[in-house]
């Protein structure tokens, strides 16, 4: 599963609010549980809700107490219970015993508590019995589902030891979602009270209910589990389980919505056959019926009534945990193709739905896909292996993307895309998205966490995976592990830095859902690329071979791909596995001598962690000649394994430079033992190293300690003239990759600069930021401008000889090399329209950007590059009618397009002027703003949280 960026840290401040503007619950509306971290950037999502609701933020604050400061900090809107029946469970616990030996009602209820209850992972039992088969029925009407199941249960072997006559066995169900109507084992009804108990959240089959007839009574040899529920989707505000999206019926099961659906073992290390799921709609409004797997048959439903329903009946061969399961019911338009598989030579028909306004946006989605499933039968030998593979676009969809076995569900943000509509972000957003969820088909599918602890197994593999991916897709691994390391300093370094810091396997959780953690994505796939970089392309493929060989079909942990790793390489990975139980960023030292007389260089590390023995830490460097600026020893892997190691490099002719951390092989920070940076040999790297991520991150540097000393009120001249110098010789490096060379130019983000401080003050900094890039535009305006003007020439030259009847489209592509000039132009745009100081100037920025704007021929990239630029601008009349000219504009032109819409919304939250904050508040008011969608949600309150330090 693929969360959303802006979701993780803006409903913390907002999702039990209740405000007047609006009426109702944001906690429904967006149910992100309002403890997930806390840290800066959270701090910040917090000012906004109480800037933009104040009322009910001083409410919050006066009746919210935090007694956690652990990484199950805080109390859950969904309170989890203790464990029972040898299995972690949402049951209420009694008091210090579990319910292994029966019970009465009234022992239960007694016994049970409202306090909620930290789960751990050491207290991990298996489960007592096993689901291994199952078949559902949906009967989907107005108001109203009803859902019959077949459990089909065995005694679980791996709970070996456990007494199981005299053992419950806990189905979980959540009583404010489902119906009990009917309950029979076997075709024998059972009783309450005698042959199960219901509490809140769960279904306690006891002891009597769990026996096989005797084999004079019956020819079963297996215990059947028959269960009638109901459920009302459409008031389901939850948006998790089965709920309505519109017109249409949706799913998200991840991580505990099946148990919203029907009584289950909702937990991963379940996996069972969904044989035979049967879906009965009415036609006319519900055309489309979809579930997991292969569709087997489909047909009319003959009835009294005068509707016409229809029905249609899926099949998934492979066991699957509960939260894959998937189920969509709606009126759909779609585009089809197919897929043949490697070596296999299967014929897989692909299909990809969203509403029937917009299928023209699906076609980049479905290359996309294919493209996925040619890489991962070409660097991992994975091949798909259903006969269809089916994709939905749904609008009020709270995570990114949903990896549900042969039905992915994703959020219309990451489906959707057609040059008028989105940005090259969006494209590359869409592609990697896209990725992502199929590869889950292989690591978290057929071979998922035994429980949620794991979680980063499934999901650090899987970001690497989709991060290797869109590597090779743009064509440039630098550019990709620059805009992934950038990503993982702006969120995860935060939240490892906050009281909320968290291993990237935690110990244990009061709410599931506070799992979901850049931490647990972002460094769990810095932990992967570490056994990548160790081990090699070579050695990590073996590991991953011997991995699906070992553990195809079941629930694994990550010690269990750590084995796999090592025993397909015969090395030892012990020392490695502190990776998983260590929060924190750990810090990398560094000093270096070079003795002439020995020609012999030395390199001395030492790490700082808060694991108590010393992590394995891959550290990737080289050295470049300080003469002449090539390549002396070329890239090598150094490995740290104790406090404090010194590397030696023997003849080395002359003094070298050290390129330390190269490609960021490893998810710390690095410092000089001195605690001073050397500035020259920064300078020295940023125009000579051959490797471009350290080549960036040099520059990046330099960036960041003109910013500090602009801060501080310190002038020097010598820091601003490395930069300048820096900055000058990238400007005209006509050699560089343009993407390239527009991250060489950026400045580091504000977040990026706020982690290096002890203490932030976040107007300060971004007043020294700003300062800075004016600088640097003024110095090389009219360098900046000829480039500019240079490109803007190749993109009209270019749209001149493809155009056929002048649109958008028959120029646009969505190719590295024109991503790289659009990129490029559109930092040279910010650098040339920061310059703004008289009213000439403020003249000057407006008529550039809207020019920008109207000529915009790299389509919705380069308007929204005008339009920020726009969005920002204040003083002279004209240059605020400029503005709001193309803002209106920009509104009018998306003639209604949700994802345009939030663009417009997204673009006035980030925007830096004096009333931003009233402006805002008005916003909110707007007739196509809403709470109840989490992407227009995000797209104003969480950019304004998350984007806007002043």
């Amino acid at each position: 599963m693929r969360f959303s960026s802006y979701a993780v840290s803006l409903m913390i401040a907002i999702s039990s609010s209740r405000t007047a503007a609006f009426g109702s619950p944001l906690s429904k509306a967006l149910p992100i549980n309002s403890n997930r971290l806390y840290c800066h950037h959270q701090k910040q999502c917090f000012r906004a809700a109480a800037a933009l609701f104040p009322l009910e933020s001083d409410r919050r604050r006066k009746r919210t107490q935090l007694t956690k400061t652990g990484p199950s900090f805080g109390l859950s809107s969904s309170t989890l219970w203790k464990t029972r029946g040898g299995a972690f469970s949402t049951t209420p616990t009694t008091s210090s015993s579990t319910l292994l030996k029966s019970t009465t009602v009234e022992e239960t209820i007694s016994t049970t508590t409202d306090e909620p209850i930290e789960v751990f992972r050491k207290d991990y039992t298996p489960l007592p019995y096993h689901v291994t088969e199952i078949t559902m029925n949906f009967d989907i009407n107005d108001g109203c589902t009803t859902v019959t199941s077949e459990l089909f249960i065995q005694p679980n072997p791996k709970a070996a030891g456990l007494d199981i006559d005299n053992t419950d066995f806990c189905l979980d169900g959540e009583e404010d979602a489902i119906s009990l109507l009917e309950l029979k084992m076997n075709g024998r009804s059972l009783i309450k009270g005698i042959d199960y108990v219901l509490t809140p959240s769960q279904l306690i089959l006891k002891p009597s209910a769990l026996k096989l007839p005797t084999s004079s009574e019956s020819d079963d040899t297996m215990l059947c589990l028959q269960t009638v529920v109901q459920i009302k989707p459409e008031e389901n505000t939850q948006l998790s389980g089965l709920y309505k999206s519109g017109s249409m019926y949706c799913s998200q099961c991840e991580a505990m919505g099946f148990r919203r659906i029907t009584y289950y073992p909702d937990k991963p290390e379940n996996m069972a056959i969904f044989s035979k799921i049967r879906i009965e709609a009415d036609e006319e409004s519900y055309p489309v019926l979809l579930s997991n797997g292969n569709l087997v048959e489909s047909g009319k439903v003959n009835t009294s009534s005068s509707s016409k329903r229809h029905y249609s009946i899926w099949t998934d061969p492979f066991p699957k945990p509960s939260y894959l399961f998937a189920l969509v019911a709606g009126k759909l338009g779609s585009i089809s193709d197919t897929y043949t598989t490697s070596p296999s030579n299967q014929k897989v028909h692909l299909e990809i739905y969203s509403e029937p306004e917009n299928v023209h946006k699906l076609s980049h989605a479905m290359t996309s896909l294919k493209n996925s499933m040619k890489w991962d039968e070409d660097i991992f030998g994975l091949e798909y292996d259903l006969g269809v593979y089916n994709i939905v676009a749904v609008n009020d969809f709270n995570m990114g993307a949903m990896e549900n076995k042969g039905l992915n569900v994703f959020n219309t943000a990451y489906v959707l895309a057609d040059p008028k509509t989105a940005t090259d972000g969006d494209y590359e957003q869409v592609e990697a998205v896209i990725g992502h969820e199929y590869f889950h088909n292989w690591t978290g599918n057929r071979v998922t966490c035994r429980d949620w602890f794991q979680l980063t197994l499934k999901e650090g593999l899987t970001v690497f995976r989709d991060q290797e991916f869109s590597a090779d897709m743009m064509g440039s691994k630098d550019v990709k592990r620059i805009e992934d390391v950038r990503t993982l300093r702006a969120g995860q370094f935060s939240e490892d830095a906050g009281p909320m810091s968290h291993p990237i396997r935690p110990e244990s959780y009061i709410s599931m859902d506070n799992f979901y953690t850049a931490t647990v994505y972002s460094k769990g796939a810095e932990v992967i690329r570490m056994y990548h970089t160790l081990l090699k392309p070579e050695g990590f493929r073996k590991g991953m071979d011997l991995y699906f060989q070992r553990h195809d079909g079941s629930g694994v942990t990550c010690n269990d791909f750590r084995a796999a790793m090592a025993d397909a390489n015969n090395v030892d990975l012990s020392q490695f596995g502190r990776w998983y139980e260590t929060p924190g960023t750990p810090t990398v030292t560094y000093s270096h001598d070079y003795n002439s007389e020995k020609k012999m260089f030395s390199l001395t590390l030492t790490q700082g962690s808060l694991s108590l023995a010393p992590l394995h830490i891959p550290i990737a460097m080289g050295l470049i000649d300080a003469a002449t600026g090539n390549e002396v020893v070329s890239t090598t892997v150094l490995e740290l394994t104790e406090q404090t190691q010194t590397f030696y490099f023997e003849n080395v002719d002359g003094p070298v430079v050290p390129s330390i951390l190269r490609q960021f092989s490893a998810p710390v920070k690095l410092l000089p033992e001195s605690g001073t940076v050397d500035e020259e040999a920064l300078a020295f790297l940023a125009a000579n190293d051959t490797d471009g991520f350290n080549r960036w991150e040099a520059g990046q540097k330099l960036f960041s300690m003109l910013c500090f000393q602009t801060m501080n009120g310190n002038n020097d001249t010598k820091t601003r003239a490395h930069v300048y110098d820096a900055f000058e010789r990238t400007l005209l490096n006509y050699e560089m990759n343009n993407a390239m060379k527009a991250y060489a130019l950026s400045l580091p983000t504000e977040s990026t600069l706020a982690e290096e401080l002890d203490i932030v003050d976040p107007l300060s900094l971004a007043n020294a930021r700003g300062s800075v890039r004016k600088d640097i535009a003024r110095r090389f305006q009219s360098k900046l401008m000829d480039l500019y003007e240079k490109l803007t020439s190749e993109m009209n030259e270019s749209s001149n000889t493809g155009s056929h009847n002048g649109g958008v489209d028959d120029v646009f592509k969505v190719d590295a090399e024109s991503i790289g000039k659009r990129r490029l132009r559109n930092i040279l745009l910010s650098y040339l329209t920061s310059i703004r100081e008289t009213p000439a100037e403020q003249r000057t920025a407006a008529e550039l950007a809207t020019a920008h704007y109207e000529s915009a021929r790299g389509g919705m990239t380069d308007k929204m590059a005008a339009l920020t630029a726009l969005a920002s601008m204040h003083g002279e009349e004209t240059v605020e009618s400029a503005r709001d000219q193309a803002l209106q504009l920009f509104y009018d032109e998306a003639n209604g397009d949700a994802l345009v819409i939030n663009k417009w919304f997204a673009v006035q939250a980030s925007a830096d002027l004096p009333d931003v904050l009233n402006r805002i508040k008005n916003l909110t008011k707007h007739p196509d703003f809403t709470l109840s969608n989490p992407n227009r949600c995000r797209s104003l309150i969480g950019t304004f949280a998350s984007s806007n330090m002043k």
